[in-house]
């Protein structure tokens, strides 16, 4: 989930040292993306995905730490519950097959990982929510034992001043409170990164953010919280509410809050660094050693610990991630649009839609948020998120249609243009466009499958049919099929 940080006590002193080392951190950054040499000849792409954990009925088990120490990879790491994990594939070049490998080192460690957990009672279930969580799930012990979460969990709630409150309209209700921050546990995403130049930086967040309604649309797959079914990708709403740091009053002075869409399209990645740092108080104020203007002034690259620490406590839809890898410094942008799931060939695809998608109009010599106002890119947002499939979204040039549309007539070609541009092969291509295409003629996807088959149980108790349905999904997930072709 990020950088380590020890437990620890924070006074007023040390935010204020961290409010003038991060100023630092800033000052030297924007010197760096006019004077470093940053990694941009042959860009990587990579993911990360998190993943829940079930016992044999299909609720949710309690045993991250003990999975972990059985699977012994170092690719697993600690979530925020312990009803979670996260896998990070290894990066890859996408003219190099990087789709199919990701598909294949995906696979692999997930079916190593099963075999290995299933001998403690726990499965792996790739879902943007469990529908199984409960509201005992949510409370204070389900945090996994890590100090950093501790920690965040504990000024979360100090910068509240009261608990977190959930509350959601959809096609149900629901309205709960939690005392701590593990509602977030239940928002299990993929995540997609994409290497660039500083120069080209601002023009791949812009696209990332202009299909992020069409993203939505085609691979929600969150549709029940608690047992009731509300949004299509439910994990919109509910990663926005838990991590709020904002009483209502705050809410009401129009204070930003800290998952993110945005308010506007940026020229530079400064820009986005700078508002984190202008706009939100640091949640994790923890000070390094480093003297970054001393390391960029004596030849070396610094790593701005308080500037990357901050940058993961503000959760934005599309982040900015600046890291140093061989002593070379990059940047990236992190797509954490999606859910988890429903298979591993559908994120590979989810990734071959967004990775095509976003350099063929990163690099349109008309760019669509030339053309597009920002607020229409946040409304497709938002009606993908509630709807799903079935949303209709706003285009430059073709108004608003449906989203199933829009992506057959105009964004898949976009994203086969793109997946070329990468040097992907015409195979891999087809391959994986062809799923997100399924999807589009049958308006299938993970979300649509789980309601049709929740409805077909409408006899059964909520709960039963919820395990029923997620047990069936998890039998099909195994197979690696589309979710689009599952009966």
């Amino acid at each position: 989930m990020g950088e380590e940080v020890e437990k620890q006590e924070i006074t007023g002193a040390d935010r204020t040292l961290h409010r003038e080392k991060i100023r630092r951190n800033l000052d030297v950054f924007e010197r760096m993306l006019g004077e470093a040499r940053f990694d941009t000849d042959d860009p990587m792409t990579g993911l990360e995905l998190e993943l829940n954990l079930v016992d044999a009925v299909g609720d949710p088990a309690m045993r991250n730490e003990q999975v972990l120490q059985a699977i012994a990879d170092p690719a697993f790491v600690t979530e925020l519950g312990r009803f979670n994990v996260e896998i990070n594939v290894p990066p890859a070049k996408l003219r190099e097959g990087g789709l199919t490998a990701f598909e294949e080192g995906l696979r692999q460690k997930l079916n190593d990982a099963e075999e290995r957990s299933e001998d403690l009672g726990a499965h792996l279930v790739m879902i943007g929510i469990l529908p199984t969580l409960a509201e005992p799930h949510l409370s204070r012990s389900t945090l996994s034992d890590d100090s950093r979460y501790d920690l965040l969990n504990e000024q979360v709630l100090d910068a509240r001043g009261e608990d977190i409150a959930i509350s959601i309209a959809g096609r149900e209700r629901l309205e709960t409170t939690a005392d701590s921050i593990v509602p977030e546990a239940a928002c299990t995403s993929t995540q997609f990164h994409v290497q660039t130049s500083p120069a080209q930086f601002a023009s791949y967040w812009n696209a990332s953010q202009a299909i992020a309604g069409a993203q939505l649309a085609v691979a929600a797959n969150s549709p029940y919280l608690l047992g009731r079914e509300l949004w299509r990708e439910s994990r919109i709403p509910l990663f926005e509410q838990a991590t709020d740091t904002r009483s209502e009053e705050l809410k009401a002075q129009g204070v930003r809050p800290r998952v993110w869409f945005g308010e506007r399209w940026i020229t530079s990645v400064f820009d986005l660094f700078e508002e984190n740092v202008r706009y939100f108080p640091a949640l994790l104020p923890i000070i390094d050693d480093e003297d970054p203007l001393d390391v960029l002034e004596s030849g070396g690259v610094p790593s701005l610990a308080e500037l990357k620490l901050h940058n993961g406590t503000v959760y934005r839809w599309n982040r900015p991630v600046y890291d140093v890898a061989d002593g070379v410094p990059h940047l990236r942008v992190e797509n954490r649009i999606l859910a988890a799931g429903p298979t591993v060939v559908d994120t590979v695809a989810n990734a071959a839609f967004y990775f095509g998608l976003v350099r063929s109009l990163a690099e349109d010599e008309r760019p669509v948020w030339s053309r597009m106002p920002f607020a229409t890119a946040r409304e497709n947002f938002q009606s993908a998120a509630r709807v799903g499939i079935d949303a209709r979204l706003s285009w430059p040039g073709i108004g608003q249609v449906p989203a199933t549309e829009l992506i057959l007539d105009t964004l898949l070609p976009l994203a086969a243009e793109g997946l070329d541009a990468w040097g992907v092969s015409t195979e891999e291509r087809d391959r994986y466009l062809g799923i997100i295409e399924g999807r589009c003629a049958t308006k299938t996807n993970g979300a649509d499958w789980f309601v049709k088959r929740m409805r077909a149980r409408s006899g059964m108790e909520r709960a039963d049919a919820l395990r029923a349905t997620l047990l069936e999904y998890r039998e099909a997930m195994h197979t690696n099929e589309p979710v689009h072709t599952w009966n």
